[in-house]
């Protein structure tokens, strides 16, 4: 008992501290007074302009959500609120405006997060390729991965090829260099990591894991998930100068020692300082590595958040 209350006490002092730091310096970024009403199709309004014809892939702030696809996983009420971290489905999250996805799989290709299991790929596939028979423009990070301590499904490779095939952009250095009007109409960078199979070679239709990059620390204090964040971010080299994507995942994770062990309120300690965590990164100097923001149970201001860095970066302005 003693120990949880020490703990307790903990989280406590550490959402102070952000508080305070919110308090004094502020949110305010180039771009942070974006707001859109209208999410489905932000991207091919970026296109819409002038500027953004010169759009590359590697200027853009993409935004994502961790463990994707866990809305209907577990039983309400019962194992669900220990492994949801988002409220709806991957179409939703893209009209919605996210465009980076973390789909974790076990051999029978259920979506997973940790023993947990819920519906089959086949449904978040299926939103996708929904999502973009509606649009024109919109460009989509896929990340599917096998969970830790499953095995890996069956011809994954072949599988995927086969559903997204005509939507692919082939593993190339050359990508990030590339605008988003140089790679229409192929919309989609599907990267697959396994378990122990071999990763997807280089220019093979999926990307291997080395080419999206984050730094994970499992804890359930804010504070100490804020600074880490920061501190990884500034080991990375500007965007311009890399060839692989970098998640920052603006979330923290529950723990045993904890009494609170529901992912929502466990998370919402971090996830009101997305806006936090840019300006920070403005003021920082680092800035210009930004890339790939994620976040549970994301909402439309992360997403303008997003979407107004790389506004100010087509414009000039960041």
């Amino acid at each position: 008992m003693g120990g949880q209350i020490s703990k307790q006490k903990q989280v406590w002092q550490e959402k102070k501290k952000l508080e305070e730091l919110q308090r004094t310096e502020g949110a305010e970024f180039p771009g942070s007074d974006f707001h859109s009403t209208e999410h489905k199709e932000w991207m091919s309004k970026l296109l819409a302009d002038q500027a953004g014809r010169d759009l590359k892939i590697e200027d853009i702030v993409w935004p994502g959500t961790h463990d994707s696809a866990t809305n209907k996983i577990g039983i309400p009420c019962v194992s669900r609120p220990f492994a949801r971290c988002q409220s709806c489905s991957i179409y939703r999250q893209l009209l919605n405006g996210c465009r980076v996805f973390d789909i974790r799989v076990g051999k029978n290709w259920h979506v997973c997060h940790g023993i947990l299991k819920t519906y089959k790929i086949d449904v978040v596939v299926n939103d996708i390729k929904r999502f973009l028979s509606e649009t024109q423009s919109e460009f989509i990070i896929l990340e599917i991965r096998t969970e830790y301590g499953h095995e890996d499904p069956p011809k994954p490779e072949e599988w995927l090829v086969e559903q997204l095939g005509d939507f692919l952009i082939h593993q190339d250095d050359a990508v990030f260099g590339k605008t988003l009007a140089e790679l229409l109409p192929r919309r989609v960078i599907c990267i697959w990591k396994p378990s122990k199979a071999p990763a997807p070679a280089a220019g093979s239709p999926l990307w291997s894991s080395a080419r999206l990059k984050d730094d994970w620390i499992d804890t359930d204090l804010p504070y100490t998930k804020f600074e880490s964040n920061v501190k990884n971010l500034a080991n990375q080299p500007p965007v311009s100068s890399r060839k692989y994507f970098y998640r920052v995942e603006n979330t923290v994770t529950p723990q045993a020692d904890n009494p609170i062990l529901c992912v929502k309120p466990v998370t919402n300690r971090i996830k009101r300082y997305g806006r936090l965590f840019i300006s920070q990164a403005f003021k920082r100097g680092l800035a210009d590595r930004l890339q790939v923001l994620s976040s549970d149970f994301i909402d439309t201001d992360f997403v303008d958040a997003c979407i107004g860095v790389t506004r100010a970066r087509m414009e000039g302005k960041a």
